[in-house]
């Protein structure tokens, strides 16, 4: 990965992550507040709770994004310790699919005369579980290359002694 690559994906994940944190307080501060009355038409302070949780969630893959980032640049990304990163990303985006279902669940009550939005919401939730599976393909392929180069680092210490 070149280092403009690098430059601008770090660039992206500290205005991402600036952005979630200044959202995450502004959050918490409505929610300690109480300035904003609730109207009784959604329960904003559950869903302003779960919005926290949820923004956790994004945060904790940024961080793992932005340590794996890390880790090619170095070009240690091969190797057993790249995996508690991937692991912390599939927890996190496993993490958002059950916080959306939280919201999704919230909402549901008052989708009664059109289940559709439930309906859709909760594609939305199996949709983000699909992608905690995706990165679950990307770790075995990740383990798979640690192997091969575990291997190839033993057979060339192999070769090194015999010439």
């Amino acid at each position: 990965m070149g280092k403009l690559t690098v430059r601008a994906l770090r660039a992206v994940l500290v205005v991402v992550l600036t952005g979630t944190v200044f959202v995450q307080t502004m959050m918490a501060w409505a929610l300690v507040g109480g300035n904003d009355p609730e109207d009784g038409s959604l329960p904003l302070t559950p869903l302003r709770v779960v919005t926290i949780l949820g923004i956790g969630a994004a945060q904790v893959a940024l961080v793992c994004v932005w340590r794996l980032v890390t880790m090619v640049r170095r070009g240690t990304v091969f190797s057993h310790a790249a995996f508690r990163y991937v692991d912390g990303i599939i927890g996190a985006v496993v993490a958002a699919a059950l916080v959306w279902f939280t919201v999704t669940a919230l909402n549901a009550p008052g989708q009664r005369d059109d289940p559709g939005v439930t309906l859709i919401m909760g594609g939305i939730g199996v949709a983000v579980l699909g992608v905690a599976l995706i990165v679950l393909v990307l770790r075995a392929l990740l383990s798979q290359a640690v192997a091969r180069d575990v291997e190839a680092a033993r057979m060339q210490a192999e070769l090194d002694e015999v010439v």
